[in-house]
């Protein structure tokens, strides 16, 4: 197939890089002139995926035109917070784009103000063009590097599409699971970044194995509550989008989410840490909106409330916890 990876932070370059090596036409398009120049010439993404040769046949393109002229699938690699700005862009590039079928999005967030999900935000912006995503467990430089690992590929009412491409997508290193709970899929990749930075204050406050295992099954739990009232399937989140998710970024030493929460934990400020980023903390804004989703809705989502007042309101991460300990007592 013939893809077009707008973005190239560390996933988008990755994946760039995972579909390049499956034998696919890929083009990558960054979002600045100066690092196309830059990855064009020296054949590394030396900011967001330093060690990592970009294969020879890997394109690295500029003006949105040409590059959609013979796009079959557009993969979003950027923030939630400049989907939208990137759809338009896409649109607005679409007048030759005669081979388009599917735009899928790889960020993990909602939409500021609207609250809504990446593949709502393509469907409005980019009408008449199949809407997905692509998430779970996927530790980019790991990805990048032909290590073995599975996610999922999202896509509602296109049961052919999902097929071609989940076949396209996969390869030795990387199994691609299909569901059509884009719902689902797209709440779990958000909610566990705050939950990871939950996991990382709980590192970084010392609290041990006990507490983050307490607090990973409890938020699995938070997870599917809310998930189900927003209209997604509860199996969605037993699977790689969800509990998969949550596990690797909880854990994993590359989590920016978990690493943020660590800091926390052992007494930075929010304003410091979020101040001068190259990459986003997508956990910090998701927590925001669906701390107000769940408001709005009257749904009981204690994690979660107790990581806005840290977050937002400058509560400390040990008074969250013990808010959280000193819950009335119930049932499993």
């Amino acid at each position: 197939m013939n893809f077009a990876v707008l973005g190239a932070g560390a996933w988008g370059t990755a994946f760039a890089i995972h579909l390049t090596r499956l034998g696919h036409t890929v083009t990558l398009v960054p979002r600045r002139f100066e690092q196309a120049l830059a990855l064009a010439s020296v054949r590394e993404n030396a900011d967001y995926l330093p060690g990592v040769p970009l294969p020879p046949s890997l394109q690295v393109g500029h003006e949105l035109a040409p590059v959609l002229m013979e796009a079959e699938a557009v993969l979003l690699a950027c923030p939630s917070l400049a989907l939208r700005e990137t759809c338009v862009r896409l649109r607005d590039g679409l007048r030759l784009a005669t081979q388009l079928q599917l735009v899928v999005s790889l960020a993990k967030g909602l939409e500021a103000g609207t609250h809504l999900r990446p593949s709502e935000v393509i469907a409005a912006t980019v009408p008449g063009v199949a809407a997905g995503t692509l998430t779970g467990p996927s530790h980019a430089e790991e990805v990048a590097r032909g290590q073995p690992a599975a996610i999922v590929l999202a896509v509602a009412g296109a049961e052919e599409l999902l097929t071609a491409t989940q076949a396209a997508l996969s390869g030795p290193a990387l199994r691609i699971y299909t569901t059509d709970d884009v719902v689902g899929a797209e709440i779990g990749g958000c909610l566990k970044n705050v939950y990871a930075i939950a996991a990382g204050c709980c590192e970084g406050l010392r609290l041990g194995d006990n507490a983050r295992a307490a607090l990973l099954t409890r938020a699995l739990a938070e997870m599917v509550r809310v998930g189900v009232a927003l209209g997604a399937r509860t199996e969605t989140f037993y699977g790689l989008s969800g509990f998969g998710d949550l596990v690797a970024t909880c854990h994993g030493a590359w989590s920016r989410n978990r690493e943020f929460g660590q800091r926390l934990g052992e007494g930075r400020a929010v304003a410091e840490l979020l101040a001068g980023r190259k990459t986003v903390v997508e956990g910090h804004r998701a927590t925001g909106a669906f701390a107000e989703l769940c408001a709005a809705r009257g749904m009981d989502a204690p994690i979660l409330g107790e990581m806005r007042r840290v977050l937002y309101e400058g509560k400390k991460p040990a008074a969250a916890l013990a808010a959280l300990m000193g819950r009335e007592l119930r049932r499993e």
